[in-house]
């Protein structure tokens, strides 16, 4: 699936004067910004993804309700946590180009590039899941960024050279740390609040579901037209636990 850019909701957006548009004029101008990324339920949406894969397979009642999360519930309800790993395999290697991203991501991308935003993308994916057909995750992933133009040097600045898979959690928080990111934006709450998550990083909950109130340092992204207003409000890097809360 190729997304087109509907240029009348750009419109929209930049003259919504209730929405923290990535594209007004921000405080980001020459200041130097490395924000990193994570994939997984970051920039790519599964909520709907799995609740098909699951019916499919006749996993769960179709009365469930379409999230990642409902559908995990409900088979670690029936004892069913293998067939929940090989439902995880399926839909983050052969069925992933299946999952749309995330309302407004691709074009808040763009638009922190325009303003210098030095964006990444630092992901915890091995290259073959744990069970199911032995599918390269990690090409899938470079797979679903090239369609969906993420990765394009000249609209969003990402490269090959600037995405990067790890192996485990660990080696993730060494990434963040060896790229210099200033910014790091995650759907996992235990990942954000890990005790040797890099100090000076400023840490973004992604939570489109609004299902978390986290922890009062880090704010808490809904959607992801509030990235460039976020940003914009961290002028000073500061150790992350002295940031008050902020839900925006």
């Amino acid at each position: 699936m190729v997304v087109i850019i509907d240029e009348s909701r750009l419109s929209d957006l930049r003259s919504n004067p209730r929405s923290p548009s990535v594209f007004a004029k921000s405080g980001l101008d020459g200041r130097r910004i490395v924000l990193g990324i994570d994939f997984d339920n970051t920039l790519a949406r599964y909520d709907e993804l799995f609740h098909s894969l699951a019916i499919e397979r006749g996993l769960i009642h179709p009365g469930t309700p379409a999230t990642k999360l409902a559908v995990r519930s409900a088979l670690r309800e029936q004892g069913r946590d293998r067939e929940w790993t090989e439902l995880q395999g399926l839909a983050y290697g052969e069925r992933l180009l299946h999952a749309p991203p995330f309302e407004f991501a691709i074009e808040a991308l763009r638009a922190l590039h325009q303003r210098g935003c030095e964006l990444r993308i630092v992901s915890h994916k091995t290259r073959f899941p744990a069970r199911g057909p032995r599918f390269d995750l990690r090409q899938s992933a470079l797979d679903w960024l090239r369609i969906h133009r993420i990765m394009d040097l000249e609209a969003t600045g990402i490269g090959r050279a600037q995405v990067f898979f790890e192996n485990s959690q660990r080696d993730k928080r060494a990434r963040i740390q060896s790229l210099g990111c200033t910014h790091f934006i995650d759907d996992l709450r235990e990942f954000l609040l890990h005790p040797e998550f890099p100090t000076g990083v400023q840490r973004f909950l992604f939570d489109p579901n609004s299902l978390d109130k986290l922890h009062e340092s880090i704010p808490v992204i809904t959607h992801w037209d509030q990235v460039r207003e976020c940003l914009s409000r961290t002028r000073k890097f500061v150790d992350h636990d002295a940031l008050p809360y902020r839900s925006i």
